[in-house]
This record gives C-alpha cells, sequence and structure tokens, in this order.
C-alpha cells in the first residue's frame, strides 16, 4: 500500500494538536482527521478516534505493524513542515 497524498487540512498554532491531515493510498481510499500532535520528544499522529461508552477513546482506522506506522508518521511529519514552512514565508 503505498501513500499517493498527504493534505494538510488546516494548522493551528496554539495547543498541541498543530494539524489535520488527510492521507490517500493507491489513488483510491482516503483516511480523514489524523491529526498532528507536539508531544514532549517532538511531533507525532494519532490516528482518527472516537470516544467509546465507557469513556475511552478507540481509533477508528489504524496501522497494523510498526513499519506502516513510521512510512505514515513520516510522510504526514515532512509535508506538515513544508505547508507550516510555505505558511510563515508568506
Amino acid at each position: 500500500m503505498n501513500i499517493t497524498d498527504v493534505r494538510v487540512r488546516k494548522i493551528t498554532n496554539e495547543g498541541k494538536m498543530k494539524a489535520v491531515v488527510s492521507v490517500t493510498f493507491d489513488d483510491e481510499f482516503v483516511v480523514h482527521d489524523i491529526k498532528v500532535i507536539e508531544g514532549q520528544n517532538g511531533l507525532f499522529i494519532a490516528m482518527p478516534s472516537r470516544k467509546s461508552p465507557d469513556g475511552e477513546f478507540r481509533d477508528i482506522a489504524h496501522p497494523i505493524n510498526a513499519d506502516m506506522r513510521a512510512r505514515l508518521q513520516t510522510a504526514i511529519i515532512d509535508e506538515y513542515s513544508k505547508v507550516k514552512d510555505d505558511s510563515s514565508q508568506e
């Protein structure tokens, strides 16, 4: 499965959530509402989730293995960095 498009839909400067992203796979499948979060050790991604009746948040869609999570996180953070740099130069 190849990541064919990463779109940074919203960038925020306040709080820990820095952006909301959509990712397209193989030009056929898209996952919306992936969040870019500023953590203690730098940026990371949080997959779209829903609050369950017991109050816990559960991912709606997520990578099954560490390799895919790393590829996804790298692609998203790279695109976020480009868009953020472009917007700060305007």
